[in-house]
């Protein structure tokens, strides 16, 4: 097990990122072009591809310094841990077909027209993606979406090795670096971390700025709204509506206590592992504590409707994870609406007899498409109003 430096050891300023250093692969301007001319093959990345380099480049994924071996990649299937002992929730590795690709190769990586950086293979292997699948998902089923994924996008081969980046990827979604975010955060003050991947409703905004609030927070804290921005599930809004939620409702609120970046992130849907993975890259962003929800990063069958994973596998496992990470979890309140007191617990609800409004998320997208009303107390105006213009 590996000694993770804490917000302690860095005090007054930011939490260590993961590993003690925040990793920097981007290779110097002027050395760029020398660079890209040693690369003998050229492979194009999906966008998954993608925001796994970006995080690997940038440090998001500190302390890792490229796609892995497949030593790494079978460790952290089987236990999520690399073979040096660092916690790491799911595998990152480049796929491709080509059968000519081999170790010792130098492979420039390109996207959607950039060339975003030189891959040095290392190692090259055929996995067993049904090991994979039950390894980090915890089923073999192809209604697992990440399951799916592998099987039929994921390619025939996995390279590791290490990156020399050249360009970040261009995204409708700005993405500020680790680095960045980290220099813009208050030094010595706890960062609150909030994931999620659709548009923030009211219930959300209320979850959020009352973790402040938390009996493990410090009084002065900050929290960090940080959405993923690359693919997640099929069915959830589409990225470039979501960001103009984001930035719409961040200057409606225009909160000083709340922090806003984007996150280059493709969800996997992994409940556990995924809690784990997230707050790993939200300590290299210099978040002290994540908030973890009932369900987090969960999903269901298509077909049955049953859930892969239990409502507090995630917290629970992040919990577990939490101590070794030097971070705290900040439990998502279960947060309803009543008449006399709005936003209160579930539990103060029924205890004091209170009337609880609940509106659905199949209700609230047939209010959209038919032009009603929807009540502040669901959603704020400018998040309703982008939706409806899209």
């Amino acid at each position: 097990m590996i000694a993770s430096p804490s917000a302690s050891a860095q005090s007054p300023g930011v939490i260590a990122p993961y590993g003690g250093k925040l990793v920097d692969l981007m290779v110097a301007t002027d050395q760029q072009e020398a660079v890209k001319a040693s690369a003998n093959y050229v492979l194009e990345c999906s966008d998954r591809n993608a925001c796994d380099l970006e995080l690997l480049v940038g440090g998001g994924f500190s302390p890792e310094r490229g796609f892995m071996h497949q030593g790494d990649y079978d460790a952290v299937v089987a236990g999520h841990r690399t073979l040096s002992g660092y916690l790491f929730g799911l595998p990152i590795v480049m796929d491709t077909d080509r059968e000519d690709v081999a170790i010792g190769d130098r492979v420039l990586l390109s996207y959607k027209g950039q060339d975003l950086a030189v891959l040095q293979v290392e190692d090259k292997w055929e996995p067993d993606k049904v090991v994979e699948a039950k390894g980090c998902y915890g089923t073999t089923s192809l209604e697992h979406p990440a399951v799916r994924m592998i099987a039929t996008e994921r390619k025939r081969f996995y390279l590791g090795g290490t990156l020399q980046g050249l360009e970040l990827p261009k995204r409708i979604f700005p993405c500020k670096s680790p680095a960045q975010v980290r220099a813009e955060l208050p030094a010595g003050e706890d960062v609150v971390a909030f994931q999620c991947r659709n548009p923030i409703h009211r219930a959300h905004y209320e979850l959020f700025t009352r973790a402040l609030h938390a009996s493990n927070v410090s009084e002065n804290a900050v929290v960090l709204v940080h959405p993923t921005c690359g693919p997640t599930q099929e069915d959830d809004i589409p990225g470039g509506v979501r960001f103009q939620t984001y930035e719409r409702l961040a200057a409606e609120v225009d909160n000083p206590r709340i922090r806003w970046a984007y996150l280059p992130y493709a969800m996997h849907m992994a409940g556990p592992r995924e809690a784990l993975q997230h707050m790993i890259i939200r300590r290299n962003y210099g978040c002290t504590h994540f908030i973890i929800g009932r369900d987090m990063a969960g999903c269901k069958s298509s077909l049955s409707g049953d859930d892969f994973y239990g409502p507090y596998d995630a917290q629970n496992f992040a919990q577990e994870c939490a101590v070794e990470l030097a971070m705290e979890t900040v439990p998502s309140l279960n947060l309803v609406f009543t008449e006399e007191e709005g936003y209160v617990t579930a539990e103060h609800a029924e205890a004091r007899g209170l009337h609880v409004k609940k509106l659905s998320g199949t209700q609230f997208r047939k209010m959209l498409r038919s032009g009603e009303e929807i009540p502040e107390w669901f959603a704020f105006r400018s998040v309703v109003e982008v939706l409806r213009a899209t």
